[in-house]
């Protein structure tokens, strides 16, 4: 059994504990630590399950189950905190996500692949795959603010205006994604099949259906994510429900709790693959996770939220300020330089951790106490 699994059975214990806590009223304190230690091996598991169902079906099914998938975690607590009114937290973890994607977990996979290593390399077509559409989606993200940045008169967009633009952004990057989809199963296979298979010679291992080992049996892998799936929504009812309380309590804002607390936690799953890959020196498939997340966060889990969040009586905008649309441009920037040349060191993943752990720390030290 890989590591990362045996990780996820051991803490699945955890659920029943968070249960009982919640029931038995054991304290705020107390569901919050269990309810986290609760999703991260129900998020390690649904990431396995998704991988595991890929082989099965074959590459193009595959894809689709990644492209639906790849997320679920984030969006998942993102839709409980939403149920739960804590608009604040989420719009946060949207500028938290693309933080953590591109600075923590590229960071750590460079410093940890990095390390007894003088460089590593990756294929460029990994980065140029995913690097422009992850730009250019989450700019977009970002257009609202600058529209509402440099506003007629007293300037800014007044809340209705701000909802709608939001609202229209939402609809044209899920088209996009639409479209992403066709081109990546349909129009330009060819394309990815290709980085596929550099990235399998690269590994030193068959490509997705191109082993002759046996495949991972179907039924259960569909009971284990259709399992997760509901381990994970029900965990997060729990932690959404005493974070406000429990956050408050240690001195967080709700700007921290978003941009830090919950990318951390919705994002393990990720973390862990990105760098384990990394240290066996498969960059290519590290690289990979960290920008074909950002632009699943972008194209999907943003505009799903943005269109739900009416439904649930908590409507959502793209309106950030100053300081998250910096973050967010920074960690773009920075994360798309240091890929384009197709190699990597240990220093460069310090230098991605020092951006993050600076842009972190001026969010804790500009937001206020959860109301």
């Amino acid at each position: 059994m890989p590591p990362r699994l045996r990780i996820a059975t051991g803490l699945l214990a955890m659920l029943p504990v968070a249960a009982a806590a919640d029931r038995l009223h054991w304290g705020d304190g107390i569901v919050f630590v269990t309810s986290i230690l609760s999703i991260i091996p129900l998020a390690i598991l649904l990431s396995t399950a998704t991988e595991e169902l890929s082989l099965t079906l074959g590459p193009s099914i595959g894809a689709l189950l990644n492209a639906l998938f790849g997320n679920a975690t984030e969006l998942i607590i993102a839709l409980a905190a939403l149920r739960a009114g804590l608009v604040d937290i989420v719009k946060a973890s949207i500028t938290g996500t693309v933080m953590a994607n591109l600075l923590l977990a590229l960071g750590l996979s460079m410093l940890v692949g990095g390390i007894g290593r003088s460089e590593q390399r990756f294929q460029p077509v990994v980065a140029r795959v995913n690097g422009s559409a992850m730009t250019l989606a989450v700019l977009a993200i970002l257009i609202p603010s600058l529209r509402g940045m440099v506003g007629d008169g007293a300037g800014g967009l007044d809340a209705g205006a701000a909802e709608s633009f939001s609202l229209f952004v939402a609809w044209v990057l899920l088209a996009v994604y639409a479209l992403t989809l066709l081109f990546s199963l349909k129009t330009h296979r060819t394309l990815y099949a290709v980085a596929q298979a550099e990235l399998a010679v690269e590994g030193g291992e068959p490509a997705h259906g191109e082993g002759s080992g046996p495949k991972p049996p179907l039924l259960p892998w569909v009971a284990v994510l259709l399992a997760a799936t509901v381990g994970l929504a029900y965990a997060s009812e729990l932690f959404v429900g005493v974070v406000e309380t429990v956050t408050e309590s240690l001195g967080l804002s709700a700007l921290f709790t978003g941009v830090v607390l919950l990318p951390l936690l919705g994002g393990a799953a990720e973390y862990l693959t990105a760098v384990s890959m990394a240290r066996k020196d498969k960059m290519d498939l590290a690289v990979s996770v960290a920008l074909g997340s950002t632009l699943l966060v972008g194209l999907l889990v943003v505009p799903v939220l943005l269109l739900v969040a009416p439904l649930l009586g908590h409507p959502l905008d793209l309106s950030f300020n100053v300081y998250e649309v910096v973050a967010v441009a920074t960690a773009v920037l920075v994360s798309n330089l240091v890929s384009l040349d197709g190699r990597s060191d240990w220093l460069e993943g310090v230098l991605l951790l020092a951006a993050y752990a600076i842009l972190a720390a001026g969010f804790f030290f500009q937001g206020s106490p959860v109301p």
